[in-house]
């Protein structure tokens, strides 16, 4: 539909209303700050959920690997072979032979639960959320076969530095006339990571392999082994092709098995906001419908005047088309730049949130990560900015329509 010289002109006319017109204008007004505030809206809810679950994806999998091959007796004793054979496929980047154990953690300070992951320390080396995020103390007694490795969190809880020594008592200890007893030993700690993710930095421990063999009785044999591959989004298909390769005696899962609700529940929390935050754009745009309908009523004079100077049904329904138009145009672009810029500097701007209200806004033991993340889609973005188009354009059918019907004899004769 083409808008010429007339339209716009009139179009512009009803946009700068003059003081009698005033309330017609503020309707005009509040309709493109909802609209952009609901496109804002959207876009910055949906580019921080799209960045959390990127984030915690990224570290989740990245600690636990794509595909995890278990033993079905508890253990893998001949690990190395599997290894092998496995690097060997295609599409497979790394296999991390581990040991994993649950511990009772205590010091003079606290007594907690802790995850132990027995890793060989060339396989720690390459996980970089961890080697590269050594916040005190070094890899190197790690590397040598006799030291641990915690996170931030534990080394406050616990009140403990590098160079100290943590007890950890494991359940499976030695068998006694009375029972099996617990096993506590205490462990030096090589070194203090920080992954940025509250969960793994107060409560897993890393321990050399070959020490956690011998501290959780695996002589010779591990409980797991973590795959990375080269395409996440193939891990299921994949794993079918390593479980043909592993043999009957192992269970081999992928991510999304292992992770299944936490996904799940962040995909249908996604899609619940976007459908909520929506309704405020469609809000919006019932108020361009109220507030057209309203601008007809009061120019139904001018209507019959243009009428009877020859404007046609089909200018003046384009004129007040184009009027309603680009109150949705400017209120979705207006929303879409304060989006932007919000995800763009997102962290800054909760830091001084944090300092103006002094409260906590983003709690890392609630939201698992340290810094709030925003990642924003593309397609995603174009989406929510077509919807508001769309609604916006749609709001204005029916009050251009009925504009265009006015008779110029009834509006002349009761004015």
């Amino acid at each position: 539909m083409m808008f010429g010289a007339f339209e716009r002109m009139v179009a512009g006319r009803y946009l700068r209303a003059r003081r009698k017109e005033g309330f017609v204008s503020v309707i005009a007004g509040f309709s493109l700050v909802g609209i952009a505030l609901g496109v804002a809206t959207l876009i910055i809810v949906m580019a921080v959920m799209n960045g959390f679950r990127a984030d915690v994806m990224e570290r989740l999998l990245g600690v636990n690997g794509h595909i995890i091959v278990y033993g079905r007796t508890f253990s893998i004793p001949d690990y190395d072979a599997r290894v092998k054979q496995l690097l060997a496929m295609p599409g497979i980047l790394s296999a991390t032979p581990t040991v994993e154990g649950q511990v009772l953690v205590t010091s003079d300070r606290s007594t907690s639960g802790g995850v132990v992951r027995g890793v060989r320390h060339e396989d720690i080396s390459k996980m970089s959320f961890v080697s590269d995020h050594i916040v005190e103390g070094s890899l190197a007694p790690y590397v040598e076969g006799d030291a641990i490795l915690i996170g931030v969190g534990m080394a406050q809880r616990f009140g403990v530095k590098a160079g100290d020594e943590l007890m950890l008592i494991s359940p499976k200890g030695n068998v006694t006339a009375f029972g099996s007893a617990p096993r506590a030993h205490a462990f030096k700690i090589a070194g203090v990571f920080s992954m940025g993710m509250s969960t793994y930095d107060s409560s897993i421990i890393f321990m050399p392999l070959e020490l956690a063999q011998t501290y959780f009785k695996y002589p010779g044999s591990v409980t797991s082994i973590e795959l990375h591959i080269a395409q996440p989004d193939n891990a299921r298909a994949i794993a079918k092709e390593v479980a043909g390769v592993t043999g009957p005696n192992t269970d081999v899962k992928p991510w999304q098995e292992t992770n299944a609700e936490f996904s799940n529940v962040l995909q249908v929390e996604r899609n619940v906001m976007f459908l909520i935050l929506t309704l405020i754009i469609l809000v919006a745009a019932l108020n361009i419908i109220s507030g057209l309908i309203m601008l007809v009523k009061d120019k139904g004079r001018d209507i019959a005047i243009l009428r009877t100077m020859g404007a046609t049904r089909g200018m003046i329904m384009r004129v007040f088309l184009l009027t309603g138009a680009s109150v949705g145009l400017v209120g979705t672009l207006t929303g879409f730049l304060l989006g932007y810029v919000f995800c763009e500097n997102i962290e800054k701007i909760r830091r001084f949130l944090e300092r103006l209200l002094d409260t906590e806004l983003f709690a890392a033991e609630f939201y698992y990560l340290t810094q709030m993340p925003a990642k924003m889609d593309w397609n995603e973005t174009a989406s929510i900015v077509a919807i508001a188009l769309v609604l916006s354009f749609g709001a204005t059918i029916y009050p251009s329509w009925r504009a265009a019907r006015t008779d110029p004899v009834e509006a002349l004769r009761y004015e």
